[in-house]
């Protein structure tokens, strides 16, 4: 036969539109000959080439253009010799399937070759159509099974490492003293992500004053998630470090301009300062809207003044600080608009702060960490997932009259919200 390709259909005619591709290793030409006959016989579609030593056939599995579905090997060639030959064959192609030729007497070698890697063996002289049919097909399909499960392995692999990544990555909050508990829920718009571009973190100062931070990254995807953390860990250490305010904020506009791969993507953010022995609260917005506060009273939004979101205009410093009382017990919510923005109903209206504030004031119960469960499963059940956007939540709670132990829980429990059934499908 000639080396060069050649396209050949079994007398039954073309049952598949692709043509199988394969590769016969045979150096006796007689051998070769009832090979090609028993091929024409089992009426498939295929494409057959042949090569005479393993070197020939590495040369032409090495090629670039696409190469053979299946190889049959002979196991005695001129340059190689039992299961080695099946051992380079896979070592140059490990997406092809092969299937061994072997004499009367080697069975044993057959089922070594097929130990080392080969899809099936076939003994010559006891070789019919239907059985060579069968056998390519099952060792095609097997190779293309464990190809997928390879895949699929490395696949769960990566998305293990990325998620073990992604988790170092969201804070813990990091307090001296019980004075004010801490939940919070994130909830990433992308599927199968655990980080998006909202941040948000919680810190304590030497001096007793707790600071909070919430924002949203303009747009969705790595590099907004990327930017998110960035700006997280940039706030938490000038925090800590003694910076504040709008001066904090003009640093971190310096940041985000100097780390977007964008021109255009822009950061809104809160600011917040707690003064536990003063109960006061100093607040800062950048382009993002105001936080809720809860008490005996209700739910009601702090008013306040607004400033520009980060990187809109870099270096105006329009940043305004407003300060609050504090009610001897209650609770703070600070949250991104993927919480307002969803769907209220079936309907087109959007939940919108109002409607957050009667889900919370409807929301019962004793337990903080599960009302926030509650008022978040409402929220995106209401929805139907309708709205994709990410959604982050930081909830700070306090009674200044006797300790408030921060929940076990912190910031990490937003690993146990992005389990809650995703109600897009």
């Amino acid at each position: 036969m000639s080396a060069e390709r050649t396209a050949v259909s079994g007398p039954s005619g073309t049952a598949d539109s692709t043509p199988l591709r394969l590769l016969l290793v045979e150096d006796d030409d007689g051998d070769a000959l009832l090979v090609e006959e028993m091929l024409y016989d089992t009426g498939l579609h295929y494409e057959l080439q042949r090569r005479q030593t393993l070197a020939e056939a590495l040369a032409e599995l090495g090629k670039a253009r696409g190469g053979p579905d299946c190889v049959l090997l002979d196991l005695h060639l001129p340059d190689a010799s039992g299961v080695g030959g099946v051992i380079e064959l896979r070592r140059t192609s490990p997406e092809t399937a092969v299937i061994v030729l072997t004499g009367l007497a080697e069975s044993d070698a057959g089922a070594e070759a097929v130990a080392a890697g080969a899809q099936d063996y076939l003994v010559k002289g006891k070789v019919e159509a239907e059985l060579l049919r069968r056998a390519l097909r099952y060792a095609i399909h097997r190779k293309q099974a464990e190809a997928a499960n390879a895949e699929l392995r490395e696949n769960r692999l990566r998305a293990a490492e990325n998620a073990r990544l992604e988790h170092s990555l969201l804070p813990t909050p990091l307090l001296e003293s019980p004075s004010v508990g801490v939940l919070s829920r994130y909830v990433p718009g992308r599927e199968r992500a655990l980080l998006s571009g909202d941040f948000l973190d919680v810190v304590q100062t030497a001096d007793g004053m707790i600071h909070a931070v919430i924002g949203d990254v303009s747009g969705h995807g790595p590099d907004q998630a990327a930017l998110g953390v960035c700006l997280r860990i940039t706030w938490r250490a000038l925090t800590l470090a003694g910076h504040g305010g709008a001066e904090l904020l003009d640093l971190l506009e310096r940041i985000l301009v100097a780390e977007r791969t964008g021109g255009d993507l822009f950061a809104t953010c809160s600011l917040l300062s707690i003064d536990p022995a003063a109960r006061t609260a100093t607040l800062h917005l950048a382009g993002h809207h105001e936080p809720l506060l809860t008490s005996d009273a209700g739910t009601t939004e702090i008013e306040a003044r607004h400033g520009l979101a980060l990187g809109i205009v870099p270096g105006m410093r329009r940043w305004y600080a407003t300060t609050f009382d504090l009610p001897p017990a209650g609770t703070l919510m600070l949250y991104t608009d993927g919480l307002i923005e969803g769907h209220r109903g079936p309907g087109g209206e959007r939940l919108g702060t109002d409607g957050l504030i009667g889900l919370i004031d409807a929301t019962a119960g004793a337990d903080p960490d599960a009302r926030l469960d509650e008022l978040l499963a409402t929220v995106r059940r209401m929805d139907g997932g309708r709205h994709t956007d990410d959604i982050a939540i930081l909830q700070l709670s306090w009674p200044f009259d006797g300790p408030c132990p921060v929940s076990p829980t912190g910031v990490v429990a937003s690993r146990r919200v992005t389990a809650v059934p995703d109600q897009r499908a």
